[in-house]
């Protein structure tokens, strides 16, 4: 058996203008997904994928017929339209990879495939990114070609979970570029992530992006890479909060949404920062114990501190 792990991800700067060439800050978290490969029947991939719990939330076989996936569903799988839509997103990105990599389907081979997540598949931290990148290694292939040929997107989350460190990452006419990035703020214990409560549809928030008008792209692009490079160096909280706030604001005027610290938050006396796709998932916040009650206090309490969740 084969087994591949994958880092999940934390986009702290970039959102959205990643998308057109800025200098992102993306931190791979300690919580990620493995994927196991055996050798199983013939024409045949039996999938099952495990949640945090090790409970099964997604099961099915892939017939394989010269380069065609068709998934088995039974009725009550049918009738569920989550379920489907994973089979026919699974079935996406086996058809994309066998294009690349036919040589490991050749000779009838059939695999049982079983995926385990170490974080609940709703908090955004990588579900898609994480597997496309484990099954390109199983494949051989390029993850960035599997990701664009299937989910879409930057890409950043794919240099993500090859890392062990925080990276910068930019998309550029010549591909992919990655740097490792010295960011390990000193003022860390100060820093903490909060869930919503609410998936984000990452596709849905690039759709939305792509909608706004957007006659100053080239500007918006260089101010958040100066931005990002800014929050690398930042010696004190209070000028990280600084920078942040800037490239708050200035997303929230392209993407004309407000922040989320106006919207749910507004009487929070420290600093919120939105994360990935705006409106759902985490949120970076700052502050101690008291601002963490705070939250739970409102109902949100699944918060990580810092060292918990950033590898």
């Amino acid at each position: 058996m084969q087994v591949f792990q994958s880092n999940g991800k934390i986009l702290l700067t970039g959102e959205y203008a990643v998308l057109d060439g800025a200098k992102a800050l993306a931190l791979p978290t300690t919580k990620g997904q493995s994927l196991e490969v055996a050798e199983a029947g013939k024409d045949i991939i039996d999938w099952t994928s495990l949640d945090e719990n090790g409970e099964i939330w997604f099961q099915a076989k892939f017939t394989i017929d010269k380069g065609q996936f068709q998934p088995l569903l039974d009725m009550e799988q049918q009738k569920d339209p989550e379920l489907r839509n994973t089979a026919q997103r699974l079935q996406q990105i086996l058809s994309s990879a066998y294009k690349t990599n036919p040589s490991k389907f050749a000779d009838k081979k059939g695999y049982a495939i079983t995926t385990r997540l170490d974080f609940n598949r709703k908090w955004g931290l990588g579900t898609s990114s994480t597997l496309i990148n484990n099954l390109a290694q199983w494949l051989e292939i390029d993850a960035y070609k599997l990701l664009e040929n299937s989910f879409g997107g930057s890409g950043y989350d794919i240099a993500a979970a090859k890392s062990d460190l925080p990276i910068t990452y930019q998309k550029t006419s010549h591909g992919p570029a990655v740097f490792t990035s010295d960011f390990n703020p000193v003022f860390s214990d100060r820093l903490f992530f909060v869930y919503l409560n609410r998936k984000q549809n990452s596709r849905e928030a690039i759709a939305h992006y792509r909608n706004q008008p957007k006659e100053n792209i080239k500007e918006l692009t260089e101010k958040i890479s100066g931005i990002t490079e800014q929050v690398i160096k930042s010696e004190s909280l209070e000028e990280f909060k600084v920078m942040l706030k800037a490239h708050e604001m200035l997303i929230s005027k392209v993407i004309n949404l407000p922040r989320i610290q106006s919207e749910l938050f507004p009487d929070y006396g420290e600093f919120i920062k939105s994360l990935g796709g705006w409106g759902g998932d985490f949120i970076l916040a700052t502050g101690g114990k008291e601002e963490k009650d705070y939250f739970r206090n409102k109902g949100y309490n699944i918060i990580f501190d810092y060292s918990e969740l950033v590898l």
